[in-house]
């Protein structure tokens, strides 16, 4: 009997190591899957975007017509799927943006080459203009562990960076957006674009009185901000730290540039 249990605590034990084996092995190719990613993308970036990173942060009223950094035509002919690039300072959201003309939630998990990736792309969804002309406009990523994607809107939870960083930049072939961001709150996990009729005046304000008045444990708010059914607003979605629900920061556009 005590020779049966023995064998049997054997295999069990035998049968863990494998276990943990397996998940070492896993989480060893999942963090070099996502370094590769993060990777290309940087590489990406370096070559296409040369001089994103030392952009004025401040927006000129006065500036004519600004640069453009991305080379849209190098982009498009790596994916014709890539149709903008947006940019967060001091943060490392610097990334093409994708949309699928055939599955909603292909770049959920695949690269901008159309590989399978654990990090996905940041993307939005047919409902949705490239042309960034809707009144609400979602962008995805994911909330990776090693900072890459969408990880750094949670940069914004704190205070002193939210009031410290006021704009981010989505470009697109001869357009540079700039946009003031407005909040950044916890939410729950309803489809944003199913769930709201933004075509109605009083459903967009009720949206836009939300987004300056979040009702959210976590939340950080523009002072002296009020935004109204002439805005333009982009909703950055990303995954919550803990339990259910998505992080967003909502951004409202305070100016298009024809670009060079």
């Amino acid at each position: 009997m005590k020779r049966n249990q023995n064998k049997f605590l054997i295999t069990i034990l035998i049968i863990t190591i494998i276990l943990l084996i397996c998940c070492i092995v896993y989480v060893m190719y999942r963090m070099n899957s996502q370094q590769k990613t993060q990777q290309e993308y940087n590489n990406l970036a370096s070559s296409v975007a040369p001089s994103i990173s030392n952009e004025v942060t401040t927006p000129s009223i006065d500036e004519a017509l600004a640069d453009n950094p991305i080379d849209f035509t190098s982009l498009q002919k790596q994916n014709d799927e890539i149709y903008s690039w947006i940019y967060i300072p001091d943060t490392n959201i610097n990334y093409p943006v994708c949309r699928s003309n055939s599955n909603d939630n292909f770049y959920l998990d695949h690269d901008i080459y159309g590989n399978y990736s654990f990090s996905g792309s940041i993307y939005s969804q047919y409902c949705n203009s490239i042309y960034m002309h809707d009144r609400v406009t979602v962008l995805y990523g994911h909330n990776m562990a090693d900072g890459s994607m969408f990880a750094d809107l949670y940069k914004f939870t704190d205070s002193d960076f939210f009031n410290n960083h006021e704009y981010f930049y989505i470009y697109r072939p001869q357009h540079k957006l700039t946009y003031r961001i407005a909040s950044v709150y916890s939410y729950d996990d309803r489809h944003i674009m199913n769930s709201f009729d933004f075509d109605k005046d009083e459903v967009f304000q009720e949206y836009l009185d939300y987004i300056q008045n979040p009702r959210s444990f976590t939340k950080v708010v523009r002072d002296n901000l009020e935004l109204t059914t002439n805005d333009k607003i982009v909703t950055l979605s990303t995954c919550l730290n803990s339990g259910e629900g998505r992080l967003l920061l909502q951004g409202v556009l305070i100016k298009d540039e024809l670009t060079k």
